[in-house]
């Protein structure tokens, strides 16, 4: 036990399964699937001594760094920021009980109105409140590094180099070891990207303080901190979920500890509601990332939700346009110059339009150019995301000794990064200024924000204009038209292999740091270097090669096609570039998908967050539901006895019971519906017992005893126990009736049906239980429950292990078959010879 829990101190376990349980449910498996526990209504017997037999054989980098507790085999857990916590499913189905039919008869039309009109106000909120933060984010990190690179500028101008490096790398240390202490310290859940979390609650995944107000401001600073201290992340990812938290915070209808709620904020408890409000805030951090609105909708479409529907793209799109307006005003304001060291050119809003139209033209002899970039964007992806997933399992291995381990690693990865920024530019040449550019004071001028380092003046030094800048404006120096003798080749070389490393050792460390901007730059970077080695053969400008570049490696990491494209239309504000951007997607996404899956689905499957696909394995059709879930059931009689329902809620953790009548209120067992442990909670402390085996009196009234908001979903990662429910020894002698609080219409399957048919019900309703009811009369009325948990590949073929050949196989490069090409390919030449 104590070794298991040692292995969850820090980030990316590998892929558990998941059970229906409130406490979630069963362990965490590797990654290569291996068989796993058994769990549906019950638990069966552990093999863990198999699964230590084999996990002792693996080499440290490929063993599961999460693994199953023998003792607690009712757990489930998964990596949500850098911390190991316990998860479970939401629900998305409507409770139809008394009480709820009774509730809805009474909802006026101005209730209805109302719940419409708050639908709307809440998105123009979140649009207010997300463009604000994604402002002062960019604020903070161009006033903060701006004032560390014209701190450096000035040493270096004195030739006190050594001064101006510990400066540099100082400043670095510090802001990085700050993000890195407030998220260990205040909010575990804020560290990395946040996109695999908020992707895996949009398919149904809920976890602790993944959107609570510390989790917000943790996100917010530390991101701003961990962007200017020069290390390789980006802010498009933090600002995702930092969107998705605001809008989760409307979404948890207000605080009742606090005082802060009313009766109209009730209608958004529910994880419906919530689902939606999440979606919103998700597109509208996308959009204040990078002005994209239409690029916002997109992605939260494309990349993260799995449910969708027209009316939600309108909410989308309205919120969004509001965070468009609200960050244009910001920058109209800083265009008087009241917000410091804020550049110009205001956010990320690469303008590549305005300044050499003539050389955005392209014609058919360039397409091969493109379809090159894209290859190698495919494959420069695939190592990319294969890379990662070895970084991460390595810092894994360092984390797990405790949060001096991470801070560690964390000032390791600055020091590095500092070196290497401000290093590598004495090995690049000196250049002259453009003469366009040239100022009196012997420096360049601004369109390139060039730097001098240890130039004389009248030069720049073309690796240190990349190097020691923000992310953002290295990207406009690439993105640039009508440069394209700025830059040295073997600066450019430098650069991408720079930019290439850091980006893979920078984003396991423990603090909110985004993927987006690192991938972007990078893949301009080697979209730049293509343009110079093809030399005179292409007549394509190179910024419009960079731009090409960066879509290719964005195809190639993240496998988004039809956002990605708008998303880099919006950035650049050059339409001419659609047709271009749309073919090198196509082709970087469909080469790259011939290697691994996108870095995202990687990071979910380390995390250990189990997201059902919107595919069904082919085996999954040669088996029906029966063959997967399993027993002892635990269920309760249409009136029960408090006792014995005191006794299982301690005994499991179970989420919902089916309820089935038996004489004397049936003539035969017959299944009435599915209660959840949160009502059976409720109905004990309200104590509204019977003292007799009996349903409650004709003239018995809800609606005067219970309350509708009673029975709201609580907040996300919120639950209350059994352990604070105390009753006497005459009360647990009681009976309770559950008809009027049982789910009569729960969703249920033959138990003949295919597991295939099954997961596309289970998955497109939105799920948490679906009951498996008998093919025949004379058996009990229900045969299992099928939960997420029930899904996993790793669930069914540790079950059934003969199905692992059937699997479904993408057209994946083994290594053993490329070897053995190869090989037989020198054999074929060599007897030519």
């Amino acid at each position: 036990m104590d070794h298991a829990y040692r292995l969850l101190s820090f980030i990316y376990p590998l892929r558990p399964q998941l059970d229906h349980l409130s406490t979630p449910s069963s362990a965490i498996a590797s990654l290569p699937v291996r068989p796993s526990l058994p769990l549906s209504m019950a638990s069966t017997a552990p093999r863990e001594d198999i699964v230590m037999e084999d996990e002792e054989q693996r080499p440290p980098l490929t063993r599961a760094l999460l693994q199953r507790s023998a003792a607690n085999n009712i757990s489930q857990v998964a990596m949500v920021g850098s911390k190991a916590c316990p998860i479970e499913s939401l629900d998305y189905e409507i409770i139809e009980n008394d009480l709820f039919d009774q509730n809805w008869r009474a909802r006026a039309k101005a209730d209805q109105v109302r719940y419409v009109v708050l639908k709307w106000t809440f998105c123009f909120a979140i649009g207010i409140l997300t463009g604000v933060v994604g402002f002062l984010i960019n604020l903070a990190v161009e006033n903060v590094a701006g004032f560390k690179h014209a701190a450096v500028s000035t040493l270096m101008e004195s030739s006190s180099y050594w001064t101006a490096f510990l400066v540099f790398a100082s400043i670095n240390l510090a802001l990085l070891l700050f993000a890195s202490t407030i998220t260990a310290s205040v909010s575990p859940a804020a560290g990395g990207s946040g996109i695999p979390e908020v992707k895996a609650y949009l398919n149904g995944v809920d976890a602790p303080n993944i959107f609570s107000l510390k989790t917000l401001a943790v996100k917010v600073i530390g991101n701003a901190a961990a962007v200017s201290s020069s290390l390789h992340v980006g802010k498009a990812g933090p600002m995702v979920h930092t969107g998705a938290c605001i809008a989760a915070i409307f979404g948890q209808g207000g605080s009742r500890k606090y005082g802060l709620t009313c009766r109209w904020l009730r209608y958004f408890k529910n994880d419906r509601d919530r689902r939606d409000l999440v979606t919103i805030g998700a597109s509208a951090g996308m959009t204040a990332a990078f002005r994209a609105p239409v690029g916002g909708v997109l992605f939260a479409l494309e990349s993260l939700s799995s449910w969708w529907r027209s009316a939600l793209i309108w909410r989308s799109f309205f919120t969004t346009a509001v965070v468009a307006v609200v960050l244009r005003l910001f920058i109209d304001l800083c265009g008087t110059g009241r917000c410091g060291m804020f550049g110009e050119g205001g956010l990320i809003m690469y303008d590549v339009s305005t300044l050499f139209d003539d050389l955005m033209t392209y014609h058919l002899k360039d397409i091969p150019t493109v379809i090159l970039i894209g290859v190698i964007g495919a494959v420069l992806g695939g190592l990319y995301n294969f890379l990662m997933m070895k970084v991460l399992r390595l810092y894994n291995i360092i984390n797990e000794r405790g949060r001096v381990h991470k801070l560690l690693l964390a000032a390791a990865v600055s020091i590095l990064t500092s070196c290497c920024l401000f290093g590598l530019p004495w090995f690049a040449p000196c250049r002259a200024c453009p003469m366009a550019t040239a100022e009196p004071n012997g420096a360049c001028g601004s369109l390139n924000r060039f730097r001098r380092f240890h130039c004389p003046p009248g030069h720049y030094n073309d690796l240190a204009s990349l190097l020691l800048n923000i992310n953002d404006d290295a990207i406009r120096n690439l993105y640039t038209t009508g440069t394209n003798d700025v830059y040295h080749p073997g600066s450019m070389l430098a650069f991408f292999v720079a930019s290439y490393a850091l980006g893979v050792l920078s984003y396991g460390v423990v603090a909110p740091s985004g993927l987006f901007v690192p991938i972007i730059l990078t893949g301009a970077t080697y979209g730049r270097l293509v343009a110079m080695l093809l030399g005179p053969s292409s007549d394509l400008d190179h910024g419009l090669v960079a731009i090409l570049g960066s879509a290719s490696f964005l195809g190639g990491t993240l496998r988004m096609t039809v956002s990605v494209c708008v998303i880099i239309v919006e950035l650049t504000n050059n339409l001419l570039l659609l047709p271009l951007v749309m073919l090198v997607l196509l082709i970087s996404k469909t080469v790259a998908d011939s290697f691994n899956s996108s870095i995202y689905d990687l990071i979910l499957q380390l995390k250990g967050l189990p997201h059902l696909d919107g595919h069904a394995e082919p085996y999954m059709r040669q088996l029906a539901v029966g063959d997967v879930v399993a027993g002892p059931l635990r269920s309760f009689n249409g009136v029960e006895k408090v006792g014995h329902v005191v006794h299982i809620l301690r005994t499991t953790r179970h989420h919902a019971f089916p309820v089935i009548d038996e004489p004397p209120f049936a003539t035969a067992p017959v299944l009435y519906g599915l209660v959840l442990r949160a009502h059976l909670l409720l109905l004990l402390k309200k104590r509204e017992f019977l003292p007799v085996q009996e349903r409650y009196p004709k003239e018995y009234s809800i609606e005067g005893r219970f309350e509708a908001q009673d029975f709201d979903k609580r907040g996300s990662g919120k639950q209350d126990t059994i352990d604070g429910v105390e009753l006497s020894a005459e009360e647990m002698e009681m009976y309770v009736d559950l008809h009027p609080f049982t789910n009569a219409s729960p969703y249920t399957v033959v138990e003949t049906m295919s597991l295939a048919k099954a997961l596309i019900l289970f998955r497109e309703v939105g799920l948490r239980h679906l009951l498996v009811v008998p093919k025949a009369c004379d058996r009990s009325p229900v045969v299992g429950i099928l939960t997420r948990h029930d899904f996993m590949p790793e669930h069914i073929l540790g079950l059934h292990p003969v199905l692992l050949g059937s699997r479904w196989k993408r057209l994946r490069w083994q290594k053993g078959a490329v070897t053995k090409y190869f090989r037989s390919l020198i054999v074929s030449l060599a007897n030519r010879s």
